[in-house]
């Protein structure tokens, strides 16, 4: 049996590692008080920071970019893994960066 909480949150985790989740979880009071859509958009925030961070580190960078995709397609693939959690209702940190979503403390 999936909780209320995870059920009402389950569209805003699932959209967090799309921006969109990220958007609508600081708009929405209600969103902001369900457990389990912080813990997604928590993680979404992280990815999303790297992929920043990378994207902004390949600019001068230029001449690796058969490096940089490698890393766009592992980014991908957590990506798709973190969706893959929130549909499942799980709360699974992603690889390798997961950890770092303990740092956001709202």
């Amino acid at each position: 049996m999936v909780s209320k909480d995870i059920e009402q949150g389950k569209t805003c985790a699932i959209l967090s590692y799309l921006l969109i989740g990220i958007i609508w979880y600081f708009a929405d009071d209600k969103m902001r008080k369900n457990a389990f859509a912080k813990y997604h958009v928590k993680q979404g925030l992280v990815l999303l920071i790297v992929w920043v961070v990378i994207w902004i580190i390949s600019i001068p960078l230029f001449f690796l970019f058969w490096l940089f995709w490698i890393i766009e397609i592992v980014l991908l693939v957590l990506m798709i893994l973190g969706i893959i959690n929130a549909v499942n209702n799980k709360k699974a940190p992603l690889p390798i960066i997961g950890q770092f979503a303990k740092i956001f403390t709202f």
